[in-house]
Parts: C-alpha cells; structure tokens; sequence
C-alpha cells in the first residue's frame, strides 16, 4: 500500500434520493437475501427534497468500521450492513490518488477499515422510506471509494441486501424491482423504467402526519403477513403481476387515470393485508383515513382524477397530482382541512414552496381566507383538524444518486476521517 505514512485518509461524499413504491413490496421469500414475494414500482424523489448524504473514508489509521447516522453513532454489527460491506469489498479494485501519493490495490481493501457518516434531511424510521435511501447511498458510495466497476443494476441487487427498496433508490424516475425467481437473489435488481424528465408534470405533496418511529418496523410486519395473511398469498401470486404490466404501461403513455387507480389501489390492498395480518398491523392512523376520504370525494367530483395517494409503512399520505394546476387545488384542500397549529407557515410547506405561491398562499391569512372545496356542497359544515399533519414537503419525481464534489458537503473531516 502507497502513501506509507499512515496519516491520509480517502474519502468520497454521495447523494441519493428516497423512493416510494406506487406498486408495494410487502413480503419476502428469503429473509437474508431479501428476496421480495412480488415485483414493485417505484417513483424516487427528487433528492433536494428528500435525500441521504453520505460521506464514506478510508485510511490506514482506523482501527474499525464505524458508522455516524444523523450525528449519532450506531452498530455496524447487523447483518444488512456486514452483508453491503462484504460484498462491495469483494469487488473492489485497485485505487491511486496522485495528488495524496496513495495507491490502494485490490488486496489491501480487506486490510482496511472504512468510517461512515449518514445524514438524512427527512424524518428516519417513519414510513418515509429512510432505510431505502440510506443503503442505497452507502452502496453507491462504497462502490466509488472502492473504484467497483458493476454497473447501477448490479449494484442494486447489492443495495436490496440492505434494505429491499434500497435497490430502487439507485435511479431515478421509474424504477422497477424485479423479483427474480434465483435462490441466490443473483435475478432480483432494480432497472429504469423511465428517467425523471419523463413524466414531468407530475408534482408531489407529501403529508407527514407523523416523524415518531413506527410500532411495527417493517422487518417485523412483512414476517408476519407472509406468515398468516391469504390474502397476501393471493396478492403476490394473482393481483400484482396484472398490476405491474398495467402500470407499465400507464407509466410509458404517462396515462393518470389508470395510473391513479392502480396506485391507490395498490395502496389500499397492502393496508388490508396488515389487516389480514395476526396480530393486524396499523400503519395508517385517523389523519391518513381523512386525507384518502378528501383525495376520493374530489376525484369522484371531477371527469378525471386528479390526484393518486399512497401510503407506506407509516402513517404519511404521498400524494401524485396530475399536474401543477391540480398540486396548487391540492394544496388549497389539504391547507382547508388541515390548517397550521402556528403562525409559522414557512415551517410548515417545506421543499418547493413555489406550488403554494401558486395555489394564492403566502401567509396564514391566506390559509384562514381559503373556501370550503366545491365538491362539499352538502351545507354541512367541514371540521376542520388543526395540528393533524406536522407539515407538508412539496417535491416532483426526481434523479438517481450523484456524487458530491465540493468538500464542505463532506459529513467527515479530510484531515482524521472523524464526523465535523
């Protein structure tokens, strides 16, 4: 190994954007390899909305692998990452940086420790697909510190060895996890099935009813829906393959009305397998049963829907609006029924603030100005659930991961290889 004093350290900072599946994965037939019961579909985020930074470091001076997530330091002893670091290690080839003297061969990498800094600029562990971003960012890291030569498909099925839908994060736009059908998981990767620039109308309002930590994690949940739900069975073997060639397609032609429904849909039918689970499993609270109430009473009121909703493992509503012009309605009825507990609007629209500007939305008086929608003509009143969402990202379907150049991005110090 070059660089013989032991004092340098290598290092390389990534972004990668969060996912969110509009065609769900929700069981596994290998635990280990993680190897999904049915294929899924994903639309990934745009990551300055929604992202995990990661800086990775190599140097002759560390003594282990350590890992910094969101400052805190955590155990690198499970599996899922002992599994992502075996495998990139085992591809690694050899590495020179001219200006710092150091040459790397493929040998010296299982000699070497790496440090890990993560940070997720959106809420961890609360449906909002955080596990996905991060594994498929400290597998893309990885892969350019080590110089692996696998392309983003190949790499992909590394990341799935991580976190499922991490496979899905290594592109952006439409992304497809296909199954496969090998024991050795070697047939189940993630491929594009169309980029980010594609379906750009598209705008995406997310509603964060909660950031709390979920009572069932995934893990747990997908076990124990294998275990005891038929429905699930019947779900992975009859309804998802219809819906994923359908989606395909609605996907290629940009078609939104069947692209709606197949999303809500697709959300709905997983939610009723948690039900269908012993003990059930609930991921939705009241607030997400309001919001899909608002989104199906406005769609059924126009000719054509306007906006797909989706749900993950949590209780926060993803909502797909057909267009700016229906994300700016969209705004004004989530705003309506779900008003600030503050006066600190700024806090509560995050991400791409310009669709409230559009949608007449500058202040809390505009909030409070705002009418009943027009589709609850029945003289009824409309209750009103202040303080229900904690707040709201605006974003649209984004890229895939990128490496970052500027090293004041960097989460580890270039000097000690140590969190700044």
């Amino acid at each position: 190994m070059a660089g013989e004093s032991q004092n340098w350290v290598l290092m390389v900072t990534a972004q990668t954007p969060t996912n969110i599946a509009v065609i769900k994965y929700w069981g596994k037939r290998d635990e280990t390899l993680i190897l999904p019961v049915n294929d899924s579909i994903s639309v990934t985020l745009d990551p300055s909305h929604l992202c995990t930074t990661t800086t990775v470091a190599v140097s002759p001076s560390f003594q282990h692998d350590c890992m910094w997530l969101n400052g805190k330091e955590i155990s690198l002893s499970g599996g899922r990452f002992q599994n992502c670091l075996r495998e990139i290690r085992a591809r690694a080839c050899d590495v020179e940086d001219k200006k710092k003297g150091i040459k790397i061969t493929k040998e010296d990498w299982g000699k070497l420790h790496v440090h890990i800094a993560s940070y997720n600029n959106f809420p961890t562990a609360a449906g909002l697909a955080s596990s996905a971003a991060g594994f498929a960012c400290l597998v893309y890291a990885l892969g350019k510190l080590m110089n692996v030569k696998e392309d983003e498909s190949q790499l992909s099925a590394i990341a799935r060895q991580g976190s499922g839908s991490a496979c899905r994060s290594l592109f952006g736009g439409f992304v497809k996890w296909i199954m496969g059908k090998e024991d050795d998981g070697s047939d189940s990767f993630a491929v594009q099935l169309a980029d980010e620039k594609h379906w750009d109308d598209l705008v995406i309002v997310i509603a964060v009813v909660s950031s709390r930590q979920k009572e069932t994690s995934s893990t747990a949940g997908m076990r124990e829906s294998v275990e005891t739900s038929l429905l699930l069975q019947h779900r992975a073997k009859e309804v998802v393959p219809k819906r994923i060639l359908q989606m395909e397609e609605a996907i290629k032609y940009r078609d939104f009305a069947t692209f709606s429904q197949l999303t809500c849909a697709d959300s709905n039918q997983f939610h009723a397998v948690c039900l269908d689970t012993r003990p059930p499993i609930f991921y939705m609270n009241d607030t997400s049963h309001k919001i899909i109430s608002i989104v199906e009473k406005w769609n059924r009121s126009e000719e054509a829907p306007q906006v797909a909703y989706t749900f993950d493992a949590g209780p926060n509503a993803v909502l797909i609006a057909r267009n700016r012009k229906a994300a700016t309605l969209l705004i004004q009825r989530l705003l309506y029924y779900f008003p600030p507990s503050s006066d600190d609007l700024n806090s509560y629209i995050i991400g791409d603030k310009s669709i409230a500007k559009d949608a007449g939305i500058i202040g809390i008086q505009d909030v409070e100005a705002l009418p009943p929608p027009p589709e609850t003509k029945d003289n009824i009143p409309s209750q009103k659930y202040k303080g229900d969402v904690s707040y709201f990202i605006c974003t649209r379907p984004g890229r895939g991961p990128v490496l970052l150049s500027d090293e004041s991005q960097a989460l580890l110090n270039g000097e000690n290889g140590f969190p700044k």
